[in-house]
């Protein structure tokens, strides 16, 4: 089985969660939705609850806040295609746990290492899993949609956190849009091929 990664990038509301998700409805069999949001207030709740409400029964969902890489491999060969909305929320999730982990007083030097290992391995997965021979599908083809938010247009961020969160989604995207097959820019529902 090959694979074909797809990511799409935007802002907040642009439309890229329901551009990757109509494209990925198009393709026909088992399909998978790998969601890194957490149901932590009632509002995250309902809007988790709607969103699996309008995929509908055809997909399998998956809730992974941080361990993103290893959803991703066990759910590999089982389905079509596979939806991941959204890479920024996971790298929050993974620096908000990095940081609460470890009762010592962890350097800033050492969170960040461990938060690029984090990354770095995501990408190597992305490479382990295009270079793969998985033929258990009936179409023997994946596709992997993979959705981020554009975090660096804006303004420059006032205070650290925010500015290492910037700098890492920069980082990862980078790289995630290097491994990819094609990359679509989303800006007011308009998707935009750049690669």
């Amino acid at each position: 089985m090959s694979v074909k990664i797809i990511f799409v990038i935007g802002g907040a509301r642009s439309g890229k969660s329901s551009f990757a998700l109509n494209k990925a409805a198009e393709i026909e069999g088992p399909r998978a939705y790998i969601a890194t949001g957490e149901a932590l207030d009632d509002e995250m709740k309902e809007r988790i609850q709607k969103h699996k409400d309008d995929r509908g029964m055809e997909w399998s969902t998956y809730e992974e806040p941080v361990r993103l890489t290893e959803t991703l491999l066990s759910s590999h060969g089982k389905y079509n295609v596979i939806v991941i909305d959204c890479l920024t929320l996971w790298l929050s999730n993974v620096m908000i746990r990095t940081k609460n982990t470890d009762n010592r007083k962890q350097t800033a030097d050492r969170r960040q290492e461990v938060i690029y290992e984090n990354m770095k391995e995501f990408v190597h997965t992305l490479d382990q899993i295009k270079n793969s021979s998985v033929s258990s599908l009936k179409s023997g083809f994946c596709n992997l949609y993979i959705v981020s938010n554009e975090v660096g247009m804006g303004i420059v961020p006032e205070n650290p956190l925010a500015r290492e969160f910037r700098d890492l989604a920069g980082f990862l995207n980078q790289r995630v849009a290097e491994a990819a097959d094609e990359v679509y820019m989303v800006t007011v529902g308009i998707p935009i091929k750049i690669k």
